[in-house]
């Protein structure tokens, strides 16, 4: 078995794909394509992986995946009882890197985008100075027809390639090595950890619950992830913690044990190597910006 490859369909008419998703399902198994995707949250939270990076997402926030990457996006559980809203919780497009033709991307007048689109490679998340721009561009992708549609994409992934900063997602180490990725094993670790991480989780659980022994599991996990499953764990339960922060409405210490950390002490220092801040200087900073 290996990582599931998704068919992303496309019209008659149209040479590319955009959707909008009125229930909250951005294809919560760990798969990949051809295409390149573009997706911005509208509503709901979560989590999104992306080749070896785990990173909360909310509101707002537009990633850019290049050709191939393995991904898995999931919405906090109360949003997956949703059947159907009024309002979209993401606009997604799909489109290949050659639809428009194999020498143009070629052009000396596309030379940024094609750079940007190999960094792409291992996704690309949209800083908050960016956003209103490339959400503008997105929306005229959605709302336009014909030729002008082109445009509008051709416009957006100028906006991409101009931004000062491009902020990878997976690590450059990451392989996209198909030939050995399972996805219905991947996809069950990773929705036994989703269901579960808020308590202790040992590694002969989820050994069983990827059919493995609990040395080879660690061998496996490794090898697929880049990373060890109690640091996987960790970024999982970090993010949660984000999340939490963000909402405001319970103490720091409060957030520890819900975040599944049974030690304040080790709390703060697995959210600081991971974010880099306090979870004191995270809320600060997120009031500092409203």
């Amino acid at each position: 078995m290996k990582a599931k490859l998704l068919k992303v369909l496309v019209t008659p008419t149209r040479s590319f794909n955009v959707r909008e998703d009125l229930v909250p399902n951005v294809i919560n198994k760990w798969h990949y394509h051809p295409e390149v995707e573009i997706i911005q949250v509208h509503k709901g939270t979560g989590t999104r992986f992306v080749g070896d990076d785990i990173k909360h997402f909310a509101p707002g926030d537009i990633v850019l995946l290049g050709s191939n990457l393995p991904h898995y996006i999931r919405y906090d559980d109360p949003y997956l009882r949703v059947t159907e809203s009024k309002t979209p919780f993401a606009t997604v497009i799909h489109f290949t890197e050659n639809f428009w033709g194999e020498q143009f991307l070629s052009l000396p007048e596309n030379a940024s985008i094609k750079v940007f689109l190999e960094k792409a490679r291992y996704g690309v998340v949209v800083e908050k100075k960016y956003s209103e721009q490339i959400s503008a561009t997105i929306k005229k992708i959605r709302t336009t027809e014909g030729a002008e549609r082109i445009i509008a994409l051709l416009e957006c992934l100028t906006a991409f390639s101009k931004m000062e900063k491009i902020t990878t997602l997976s690590s450059i180490g990451y392989r996209n090595d198909f030939q050995l990725q399972e996805n219905e094993r991947m996809t069950a670790i990773y929705d036994y950890a989703f269901k579960n991480f808020r308590q202790k989780i040992s590694l002969d659980d989820i050994a069983a619950e990827a059919g493995l022994v609990t040395n080879s599991f660690c061998r496996y996990f490794k090898s697929r992830t880049g990373k060890t499953f109690t640091g996987f764990l960790i970024e999982l339960r970090v993010g949660y913690a984000c999340k939490l922060l963000i909402e405001n409405r319970k103490t720091i210490k409060q957030i520890c044990y819900d975040s599944g950390f049974n030690n304040f002490t080790c709390f703060h220092k697995y959210f600081k190597a991971n974010t880099g801040k306090t979870p004191q200087q995270y809320l600060n900073e997120y009031l500092e910006k409203e």
